[in-house]
């Protein structure tokens, strides 16, 4: 019961407690009796991805100035505390499954999973350093590799998907998918952890751009804004195929450059060398060393233009 100096909105805050109490259980279907298992928490992992970026590259993610000795002290914390905030995340991730799995899982998966990520440590740091150059090597605008890695958006979408990419294929698909979504927030470039990416990845400017969970691509690739590498929807209720399900986005080869706005759908392959336009629709495979190109805008005649322009200038509908 409220208590009689509530304020005016207090009974119906009380009936909404209930209701949202009846969703709550009615969502959880049969974990209703049971306690709901904590789910990884995004403040949590974006700490840990502060850590391990301050681990890769102290002194310019982790602000570090101090001696070249003392560096690999300040590494060591850094990538001890990422590595801990990680652990538990993950642990949180192994406990929600829990339930849906047909055996337990082993006390210490959590921290197997996390030893193995932590193997993979430097050579994320070289893909990532790869990045970072292929960027500098292919934006005249950048002045220097520090300026694309603190600055880019590609830089900071890059690192975030080599650290999720890891998570995803070692169990941790949750850890991972917020991993990405903190980057897609920040940026507006959507990289699903599942993606296959080679070395000298370079996305310029970025926003807009989407690569899907299957999709696979080469080395020396560059992509511009709004580009997306997509699945198509299946009509109706259709149930896909094996390949479907799991190859149901791009592959694109090495050295392929796709320009702003093109859509790539389905598990066709842009074969090694080409250059896609544009805002290019494209639902084929593409040969290697092609150009794909939208017809070439016209230009109006004179005559037509004016009538084109009073138009233009004409009120608002």
């Amino acid at each position: 019961m409220p208590p009689e100096n509530a304020s005016p909105w207090t009974t119906r805050a009380e009936a909404a407690l209930s209701e949202l109490r009846g969703l709550r259980l009615a969502a959880r279907g049969k974990r209703a009796e049971e306690a709901a298992p904590l789910f990884p928490s995004r403040s949590a992992l974006a700490a840990a991805v502060e850590h391990l970026s301050a681990a890769l590259f102290p002194r310019r993610l982790g602000r570090f100035g101090g001696s070249a000795v003392a560096e690999d002290a300040f590494v060591r914390e850094q990538l001890g505390e990422g590595l801990r905030l990680l652990h538990d995340e993950i642990a949180a991730e192994l406990a929600y499954w829990q339930p849906e799995a047909r055996v337990p899982f082993d006390p210490d998966h959590a921290a197997t999973i996390v030893t193995h990520f932590t193997a993979t440590i430097p050579s994320i740091r070289a893909l990532i350093d790869s990045d970072v150059e292929a960027a500098f090597l292919g934006d005249p605008a950048a002045r220097c590799a520090d300026e694309i890695l603190v600055c880019y958006p590609g830089a900071l979408a890059s690192l975030h998907h080599r650290i999720a990419h890891a998570l995803h294929g070692l169990g941790a698909p949750i850890s991972a998918r917020i991993i990405s979504e903190l980057a897609n927030e920040r940026t507006g470039i959507d990289i699903h952890p599942g993606a296959t990416i080679g070395p000298s990845f370079f996305i310029d400017h970025g926003t807009g751009v989407v690569i899907g969970e299957t999709a696979i691509i080469g080395a020396r690739v560059r992509l511009y804004q709004h580009v997306t590498l997509g699945a198509r929807t299946p009509l109706g209720t259709t149930r896909p195929s094996v390949r479907d399900r799991y190859a149901r986005h791009p592959i694109v080869e090495d050295d392929v450059v796709i320009y702003a706005g093109a859509t790539i759908l389905g598990r066709v392959t842009i074969g090694r060398g080409a250059t896609i336009g544009g805002n290019v629709w494209l639902l084929a495979d593409v040969p290697a060393g092609s150009v794909v190109l939208q017809p070439a805008a016209g230009i109006v005649e004179r005559a037509s233009a004016a009538a084109v322009r009073e138009t233009l200038a004409g009120p608002a509908t």
